[in-house]
């Protein structure tokens, strides 16, 4: 790509004044034909926004032609989140299909261990070991139409030693289930039913959870979007006391008096 102002006649450029400025064309040019969009203009903020998106990528590469979040992108994320004090609050959307059972706690563990306040989104969907992520949250939201399903986890792939291996998932499933009980409003004889309940999909055993059906059972804390998701952060961030130097209160400038009554 060439650079707007290179390989030009500088005589064709149209002259501006000092207040103007010119409009990038290249840029939103280039955002319209990649992303089908023009640029939104950022505005600074103290909530930052972490997406979650298609399947959780763990060890296993998975085909390129899935949608996925990779565990090691995120993860440096919530680390530098945590770092940074410009960063009140964060924002986690979610609509994902699950993906590896490992890497999902991971990001979960990460998310709750934030000192900051978190909120999350569920927007779509939030299937299997995307619950413990949306849960993970201090306060979690999902949206009227998004789906949640609980099942247990699976393992796909040759199988050496069935007792050893059955006795590993066994463990696994634990983890996901104290953790899920631990972090929302859920028991664990609940989550174990709707676990392995069956009839409710095909060829399989689980539950599929529709927006209100999440929270009735204590899974989700409330039904909402993004207005309701970014509310509940704002309230959940604590103000910022007033900068003052070495700790001392600036003095108030001097005001005239107030005119005496002339009565």
């Amino acid at each position: 790509m060439r650079h707007p102002h290179l390989g030009q006649d500088q005589s064709d450029q149209p002259e501006t004044s000092e207040n103007e400025t010119r409009p990038h064309k290249t840029r939103t040019g280039e955002t319209v034909v990649e992303f089908g969009t023009t640029e939104v203009p950022k505005a600074k903020s103290s909530i930052h926004t972490l997406i979650i998106i298609g399947q959780i990528e763990g060890h296993v590469i998975l085909p390129s032609q899935n949608k996925t979040t990779k565990y090691e992108h995120v993860i440096p994320q919530l680390v530098a989140i945590e770092e940074n004090r410009d960063i009140e609050g964060l924002l986690v959307i979610l609509n994902t299909v699950g993906g590896d059972v490992e890497a999902g706690l991971a990001l979960a563990e990460m998310i709750a261990s934030l000192s900051k306040p978190t909120v999350s989104l569920v927007l779509g969907g939030g299937h299997s070991i995307g619950g413990p992520v949306a849960v993970a949250a201090r306060y979690s939201f999902i949206a009227p139409t998004a789906t949640m399903t609980i099942h247990p986890i699976r393992m796909s792939g040759l199988v050496i030693g069935v007792p050893q291996t059955y006795e590993y998932m066994d463990k696994m499933q634990d983890r996901v289930v104290n953790f899920t009980v631990q972090h929302s409003r859920i028991s664990e004889e609940k989550y174990r039913e709707l676990m392995v309940r069956t009839g409710e999909l095909a060829r399989d055993i689980g539950t599929v959870l529709v927006g209100r059906d999440a929270v009735e059972v204590g899974l989700i804390d409330a039904v909402g979007g993004v207005d309701e998701a970014l509310r509940k952060l704002g309230e959940m961030v604590k103000p910022r006391p007033t900068k003052t130097r070495r700790g001392r209160r600036h003095p108030a400038p001097d005001t005239p008096d107030p005119p005496s009554d002339p009565s």
